[in-house]
C-alpha cells in the first residue's frame, strides 16, 4: 500500500500540481504555460489515478477496520477530495473538447484549476489527521465527530505542504516537457516551490508539537527519522543545485527522492499505526484466509498493470 501511495504522489500528485500551475499561470506567457500543461497532462492524467484506486482497494481488502474507521472519521475531507478529483477531471475534458464558446472554456479552466488546488489540500489534511490523536477509535467504533483531527492547524499546514510538494513535482517535471522561455518559467517556479516547501514544513513541524504531540515525539525522537531528514535535505539541495545549473533530468530524480523521503518519514513516525494512538496495523488486518487469496490476485494484477503502464509512458512520454 505504501508503494502505491508513493506511486500516486509521484504521478497523480504531479497532475494535481499541474492544475495548481494552471491556476497560478502569469506573465506574458501565461496562455502558453496553460497549453504546455494541458499537453503534458492529456495523455496520462487519468491513468495515474490507477494508483489511488490501488491504495483504496488494498486498504479495504487487507485492512478493513482501518478502511471503516478512516471512512467514518474523515468522511468530510475525503468526500471533498473525491469531489475535487471528479470536478478537475470533468472540467479538464470539457475545457479541451466541449462545444461551448470561449466563455465556457474559461469557466471550465477555472474549475479545473481550483479543484486541482483544493484536492491535495484535503488529502494532506486527511493524512495528517491520522497522527493527531484526536480520532477516538475504540472497540471497532469511531467515537469522535466528523471534524476531529483534520480541522487542526497542524492538518491544515500538512495539507498546504502536500499542495506545495505536488506543485514542486509538476514544475520540475515540466522543465523536461518544455523548452526555451517556457522552461525557464517552470524552472523559476520550481525553485520558488523549494523555498515555500521549507517554510511550510517548518510551520507543520511547529504545529505538530502542539496538535499532534505523540506523532511529534516519534518524529523528533527517532534516530532513523533524523537520518532520513538529513537525506531529505540533501535531496532538496541536489534538486536546487540541479535547477540552478539547468540539469533538469537530475532535478527530476532528486525532487522525486525528496518527496519519497517525506512519505517514508511519515510512515516511520506512525510506527505501525493507522490511527494514533488507538488503531494499529495488526488490529486493522483482515482474516488470514482473505490474505491468502489477496496476494496471488495482487501478483496477477501487477503482471497486467505494470507492462501496460510502461507501454503507456513509452508511447506518450518518450524523449
Amino acid at each position: 500500500m505504501g508503494v502505491g501511495l508513493i506511486a500516486y504522489v509521484l504521478t497523480g500528485g504531479a497532475d494535481l500540481g499541474g492544475g495548481i500551475w494552471d491556476l497560478l499561470a502569469s506573465g506574458p506567457r501565461r496562455e502558453q504555460q496553460r497549453v504546455a500543461l494541458a499537453r503534458a497532462l492529456a495523455p496520462i492524467w487519468e491513468a495515474n489515478h490507477v494508483w489511488l484506486i490501488f491504495v483504496i482497494v488494498v486498504l479495504f481488502t487487507v485492512f478493513p477496520r482501518a478502511f471503516s474507521a478512516i471512512g467514518i472519521a474523515l468522511h468530510v475531507p475525503l468526500s471533498l477530495a473525491l469531489v475535487g478529483i471528479v470536478l478537475r477531471g470533468s472540467a479538464f475534458v470539457f475545457r479541451a473538447y466541449g462545444l461551448g464558446g470561449e466563455r465556457e472554456r474559461v469557466t471550465w479552466g477555472r474549475t479545473f484549476a481550483w479543484a486541482s488546488a483544493a484536492t491535495p489540500l484535503f488529502l494532506g489534511m486527511s493524512l495528517a489527521a491520522l497522527g493527531t490523536g484526536d480520532i477516538d477509535w475504540r472497540d471497532g467504533v469511531v467515537w469522535s465527530g466528523f471534524w476531529a483531527g483534520w480541522t487542526t492547524p497542524f492538518a491544515v499546514a500538512v495539507g498546504a505542504f502536500g499542495a506545495v510538494l505536488f506543485a514542486l513535482l509538476a514544475a520540475v517535471y515540466m522543465t523536461l516537457e518544455t523548452a526555451g522561455e517556457l522552461r525557464e518559467d517552470f524552472r523559476e517556479r520550481a525553485l520558488a516551490c523549494e523555498a515555500v516547501a521549507a517554510l511550510v514544513a517548518a510551520l507543520a513541524t511547529w504545529r505538530a508539537a502542539v496538535d499532534a504531540p505523540v506523532f511529534f515525539e516519534r518524529w523528533a525522537g527517532s534516530a532513523s527519522i533524523g537520518a532520513l531528514q538529513v537525506v531529505t535535505a540533501l535531496c532538496a539541495g541536489t534538486a536546487i543545485l540541479a535547477l540552478v545549473r539547468r540539469r533538469f533530468g537530475v532535478a527530476r530524480v532528486a525532487v522525486a527522492a525528496q518527496v519519497v523521503c517525506v512519505l517514508v518519514g511519515w510512515g516511520l513516525a506512525m510506527a505501525g499505526h493507522v490511527i494514533l494512538p488507538g488503531l494499529t496495523l495488526r488490529d486493522a488486518g483482515a482474516r488470514p484466509e482473505v490474505l491468502r487469496a489477496f496476494f496471488p490476485a495482487l501478483g496477477a494484477g501487477a503482471l497486467l498493470l505494470a507492462p501496460a503502464l510502461v507501454y503507456l509512458y513509452r508511447v506518450f512520454k518518450a524523449r
